[in-house]
């Protein structure tokens, strides 16, 4: 039995739960993982898988990612595997190399309190005025590494030794409650590291965890401390949040946080202007998302970002056009500004921004549809994401509804009765809405 000491020292003692209680079989666990744990116990050190790999395993899911925790250092694990490397400055951790499988072996961190009271060490650091740890290299032992981690339920220790559980902080009842705590005081931990306010929010929607109201009371007062996180790490972050199958939950829970208003604040000023068009727009690509995803089809992350930055692109083409712009050169002028703006904060790679304008411009192409154009539009690589663009911003009753039931129709017949399709359209071309260019308004 473990008897360590928090913050306050009053003792913290760890439970262990034994194999025939917690229903973890090591056959759900990677063989890899496996492979590290036995090695590193065999050179004589402690090792563990921890965090959401347990925790996913004991709720009954199949963790993609096993993390390993052990008090050898950094050097030591290099040294054990000759397919491993040590990456990291702001934490110091070891990657595992096995194929396409790479295992993070983190040496066992001390808690807060000793990184905030070592001022004088070169291997931790935090920011006087935020309160950020910028650096976390002060090693420590198993059960200080539990009280530095992020929630409870991520502080759970899987021993291979004799297949049990170690729990120092209550969470495997929380598991059994269905609720997620946060470690330590929610602010400090908040100010420690931002980004713990979108992993609460990720984590809790996906696995369905109800966050304590300690862990979600300080979020909306502390949102804006995401403002100085660079935005490569938001990237990464929005990827996570939005690809797991629950975006509209997620979303909505932004919203309630003030999260997406650090997040996305040209989405969020836009949807002050026009809520009803552009909130139903965005519900129904959330939808088409989750509905992908379970469906096991590729999602891009440039159609989300098409849908999150079209009504602030319409906003602001507008604004050009007042001041005297063409409608061409203000579509061009607003895309420009607003994926700047966009990658300011959320660091959306060129890859992606390029698909992201491709889309937007079909939008203008697709009324275009006499002649040849049609089949050129057609044929363009990013057709199928712009009609599926089209699809979830057409109101019903609408010249967009009709626009996109005709490329519907288009897409489902051979090349004559396309030829034809455009032979008609062309000689009810005076009735016809494709003359429409440029919306200045969204009708999405």
């Amino acid at each position: 039995m473990f008897s360590p000491k928090d913050k306050s020292d009053k003792p913290l003692t760890a439970t262990i739960i034994a194999e025939a209680d917690h229903g973890i079989l090591q056959k759900h666990i990677s063989k890899n993982a496996l492979k590290v744990l036995n090695q590193l116990n065999h050179a004589g050190y402690d090792a563990f898988l921890v965090g959401g790999g347990v925790r996913d395993l004991m709720l009954g899911l199949r963790p993609k990612d096993f993390d390993i925790a052990t008090n050898a250092t950094p050097e030591q694990v290099r040294s054990l595997f000759r397919n491993s490397r040590i990456i990291g400055r702001r934490f110091r951790l070891v990657h595992v190399i096995f194929g396409r499988e790479v295992l993070e072996v983190a040496t066992f961190r001390s808690n807060q309190t000793e990184i905030q009271t070592n001022q004088k060490s070169s291997k931790s650091r935090q920011c006087p005025d935020s309160g950020m740890i910028t650096r976390d290299n002060i090693f420590g032992t198993i059960d200080e590494d539990a009280v530095r981690r992020d929630f409870t339920v991520n502080a759970l220790f899987y021993n291979i030794v004799d297949n049990s559980v170690i729990d120092f902080l209550g969470g495997i009842e929380d598991l059994k409650n269905r609720e997620m705590k946060i470690i330590g005081d929610a602010k400090t931990r908040y100010r420690e590291d931002p980004v713990r306010m979108l992993r609460a929010v990720r984590l809790s929607i996906k696995l369905g965890l109800t966050l304590s109201k300690e862990t979600l009371q300080p979020i909306p007062e502390l949102a804006s401390l995401l403002e100085p996180i660079s935005n490569a790490r938001l990237w990464d972050e929005s990827l996570k949040l939005f690809l797991h199958g629950h975006a509209q939950q997620t979303w909505n829970k932004l919203v309630e946080t003030k999260l997406a208003d650090c997040l996305f604040p040209q989405t969020m000023d836009s949807l002050k202007t026009s809520p009803d068009s552009f909130s139903h727009f965005l519900a129904q690509a959330f939808s088409s998302t989750d509905s992908r995803i379970k469906q096991n089809k590729p999602v891009t992350p440039a159609f989300l970002f098409a849908v999150w930055l079209w009504q602030p692109l319409l906003d602001k083409q507008q604004r050009y056009i007042e001041s005297g712009l063409s409608l061409g050169e203000s579509f061009n002028k607003a895309a420009s500004s607003v994926l700047r703006e966009s990658h300011n904060r959320i660091g959306l790679p060129k890859r992606f921004s390029i698909a992201v304008r491709e889309i937007w411009h079909l939008q203008n192409q697709l009324p275009k549809r006499f002649g040849k154009r049609a089949e050129k539009v057609f044929s363009h690589p990013r057709f199928r994401a712009a009609y599926d663009f089209l699809l979830l911003r057409a109101m019903p009753d609408s010249d967009d509804e009709l626009l996109a039931q005709w490329w519907t129709d288009y897409q489902n017949v051979n090349l004559d009765q396309r030829q034809k399709m455009v032979q008609s359209l062309t000689r009810n071309r005076g009735r016809n809405s494709s003359k429409k260019r440029y919306p200045r308004k969204t009708n999405s």
